[in-house]
């Protein structure tokens, strides 16, 4: 079969689209004909050597991609919550032989049957992404009816999920993004947008209930000014696993009787759990997924480049073989 490897760390024109093996699923564990996965910021970061809390996970060689849609292929004889032709979609042996490829075997509890309302590159979209907004909104944040919710990077991969997810649970929602994007997310369930590049959010905001920090941008600074827009007893949850709070965050969240998140750190340990609420938000029309462009698996190191821009809206897909 063909996959996507890495032989040694560097830039995107490291990755080599050869063939492997295909994989042979123990008794636990599906295989899937792959139709569909996408681009993250953390395939990049992998594909680059890594960062402190990647780095002693990677391995040479080493395959990409995290996001999987696709057909059951094959079947453990253990596993009885899937059946061959069945439509799936999840985020299996992150990180390991990836999903940048035309079959992968893992366990099949780190998959979901997919929404009936997605074709397979929706759905490619949508695993981790999905993951990562749930567990900040929904899990850490328990948002709902009355919540305020301030979400940074509102129209990227992980963003634009926030805000759907915390509109559907009921909140008032406001998003930071640059202005073209205004009307996108204001679509998506946006009550205010606020233009980071014109406007001060710490000048125009307070008594806010959450902050859900899903830049792809490590800035101190957001964190410290988002301290001053959370009403007390507020909650701040970042999604940058690789950058720790600071004690000057931590002291002036402390001064506002706050607290601060990061995603994941452990929690996402069922996947199924959190992509069932997903799926049924996605088959009841309040949730879609977002796709900036689709690109075929041997154009992968152009969405590299495209992704390391920090600019995308919604997600970019790879298209690993056409839906009929």
């Amino acid at each position: 079969m063909k996959a996507i490897r890495v032989y040694a760390f560097g830039g995107p024109d490291v990755m080599q689209l050869v063939e492997v093996e295909r994989p042979v699923p123990a008794a636990d564990e599906i295989l899937v004909k792959v139709y569909a996965s996408s681009v993250n910021p953390a395939d990049y970061i992998m594909r680059e050597g890594g960062n402190d809390a990647l780095r002693a996970l990677l391995h040479l060689p080493l395959g990409l991609g995290l996001d999987v849609a696709g057909r059951v292929e094959e079947i453990g004889s253990d596993v009885t919550r899937f059946k061959k032709g069945d439509k799936v979609y999840g985020v299996p042996n992150f990180p390991g032989d990836g999903s940048y490829a035309e079959y992968v075997a893992a366990k099949a509890d780190q998959f979901w049957l997919m929404p009936q309302r997605s074709s397979f590159n929706e759905a490619g979209a949508l695993p981790s992404c999905a993951l990562i907004a749930w567990d900040g909104i929904v899990d850490l944040g328990k948002v709902g009816p009355g919540k305020r919710v301030l979400i940074h990077g509102a129209a990227g991969g992980v963003g634009n999920l926030a805000v759907q997810f915390a509109k559907a649970k009921g909140a008032y929602v406001i998003g930071t993004a640059s202005a073209h994007n205004g009307d996108f997310l204001r679509e998506l369930g946006s009550d205010e947008v606020i233009d980071y590049r014109n406007q001060r959010f710490e000048e125009l905001l307070q008594d806010i209930d959450v902050v859900f920090n899903a830049s792809p941008v490590r800035d101190e600074q957001i964190r410290l000014k988002s301290v001053d827009v959370l009403k007390v007893g507020g909650l701040f949850v970042c999604t940058h696993l690789d950058e720790p709070f600071s004690p000057a965050f931590l002291q002036a969240l402390a001064g506002r009787d706050a607290t601060a998140v990061m995603v994941g750190s452990g929690r996402i340990t069922t996947y199924s759990a959190s992509l069932d609420g997903v799926t049924q938000l996605i088959d009841d029309g309040q949730v879609k997924a977002v796709i900036s462009q689709v690109y075929p698996l041997e154009a992968v190191a152009e969405a590299h480049r495209q992704s390391e821009t920090k600019h995308v809206r919604g997600k970019l897909v790879l298209e690993i073989r056409a839906e009929s």
